[in-house]
C-alpha cells in the first residue's frame, strides 16, 4: 500500500467516527478510484446498503460517450443516485466522502445529487 492510501484512509478514519447514516437519513459513501467513481447509500444501523450507483452502471454507460470526462461521469453517477433515492422516498442524506479531498470528481458528485434534489 502507498503513503497516500494510508492517509487516505486515516483521514477515513476520523470522518466515519461522526458521520453514521440511518434509514431516515443514510449516508451518502463515495469512493474513486483512477479511472472510476461509485456512491451508495448505506444505514449503519442495520449494517445495510440501501442503493449504489457507479459509472459503470447501465443507465450511466448508456450516457456515457468517448469524450466524456470524469467529472461529467461523476456528475451523471450523482444525478442517477437522487433520482434513485426519490424513487426509495429518500431526500436526506449524511454526505461521506472517504477520506478524499472535497475537490473535482467528489464535488462534482456532490454538487450534482443536490441540484437534482438530495439534501446534504
Amino acid at each position: 500500500m502507498n503513503i497516500k492510501n494510508i492517509t487516505r484512509l486515516r483521514r477515513k478514519k476520523h470522518i466515519r467516527k461522526n458521520v453514521a447514516g440511518t434509514a431516515e437519513r443514510p449516508r451518502l459513501a463515495v469512493f474513486r478510484s483512477a479511472s472510476h467513481i461509485y456512491a451508495q447509500l448505506i444505514d449503519d444501523q442495520r449494517g445495510h446498503s440501501i442503493l449504489a450507483v457507479s459509472d459503470l452502471s447501465a443507465e450511466v454507460k448508456s450516457k456515457i460517450k468517448k469524450e466524456t470526462t470524469k467529472i461529467e461521469k461523476s456528475m451523471l453517477v450523482g444525478e442517477l443516485l437522487t433520482k434513485k433515492a426519490q424513487e426509495n422516498k429518500i431526500t436526506r442524506v449524511v454526505f461521506d466522502r472517504g477520506g478524499f479531498r472535497y475537490h473535482g470528481r467528489i464535488k462534482a458528485l456532490a454538487d450534482a445529487a443536490r441540484k437534482a434534489g438530495l439534501e446534504f
